[in-house]
């Protein structure tokens, strides 16, 4: 079952890693669709880190996150032929409430599986987006293996939550416009969960801003990507309680590839330490973030 899985993925992705024409592509196509989200600032933030902090604030951006880019890019880049029998996809929250909104603007079916311990509330909100829902038990192959029959029945095009060079350029025009905003970043820093924000955000600094080192953030108890980054081969997500609920799947091969090749580090923070910045965000910008996020 795994191995076909991987075969219907294989065939449905484009297969070079994204140039920076391919980005910039990307940016044109979603601009009708997404937000041009705000940067902002603490002084208090900045006094407390003794660090200038910038913050991309996609918690603004259409579903409240930026997977919106990355399903707009990868489902916006089918033709009518590609898309007539919908889109599927298996995703924690937000790139299913992103794939159910695209698809509602080609006016097409979604199909996504979400495990059953997703949160409430981005169950409810894919669901109003009227897409067809199912859930299976909270492991990616209990994701991939009731995917793959919903993809065999329905004929739908798969839109992988991150392990999709369309998702990954399409992701990158978040830091894209970061640059354009602030253009004298000296560190750029996101949240790792499968790879796609952060390998589109390596990728654009590499092709861009060379001297910018970007760092991705990690809970500790979902540590997967920064084993990986330091033993150089593929860790497997452990089941996990973090309540960083976005964070707690395993890079993909496309992502990881990308990771090593232009990530300076992947560092981790503790559960008590994630939800003490939630509260620091709140308090001096009163802007709530989800925990993946902080």
């Amino acid at each position: 079952m795994r191995q076909i899985f991987k075969q219907t993925m294989t065939t449905l992705a484009v297969q070079t890693i994204p140039t920076l024409a391919d980005i910039e592509i990307a940016e044109k196509r979603i601009s009708p669709y997404i937000h041009h989200t705000p940067v902002m600032s603490s002084q208090s933030l900045n006094e407390l880190t003794g660090a200038e902090l910038f913050f991309k604030c996609e918690n603004f951006q259409k579903i409240g996150a930026f997977k919106m880019r990355g399903a707009s890019n990868a489902i916006f880049s089918l033709s009518e032929g590609e898309v007539r029998n919908g889109v599927a996809t298996h995703s924690s929250g937000n790139h299913a409430q992103a794939v159910a909104y695209v698809a509602r603007l080609r006016n097409v079916s979604a199909y996504i599986v979400m495990p059953e311990n997703a949160p409430t509330v981005k169950k409810k909100a894919v669901e109003r987006l009227g897409a067809n829902l199912y859930f299976c038990e909270p492991t990616i192959e209990a994701r991939e293996a009731m995917l793959q029959g919903i993809l065999e029945k329905t004929q739908a095009n798969f839109m992988h939550p991150f392990n999709d060079y369309r998702i990954i350029a399409g992701q990158a025009t978040c830091a894209k416009e970061f640059l354009a905003q602030i253009p004298d970043l000296e560190i750029l820093t996101t949240p790792v969960g499968g790879g796609g924000l952060v390998s589109g955000t390596a990728l654009l600094a590499h092709y861009t801003a060379p001297h910018i080192k970007v760092i991705g953030a990690e809970p500790a108890l979902a540590d997967d990507a920064a084993e990986g980054f330091r033993t150089g081969k593929i860790v497997p997500a452990r089941k996990t309680l973090s309540i960083a609920d976005g964070l707690r799947t395993s890079v993909g091969e496309k992502t990881f590839d990308i990771i090593r090749r232009y990530v300076h580090n992947i560092l981790t923070a503790q559960e008590e330490t994630i939800i003490e910045a939630m509260r620091l965000i709140w308090e001096r910008m009163k802007i709530i973030i989800e925990p993946s996020c902080a």
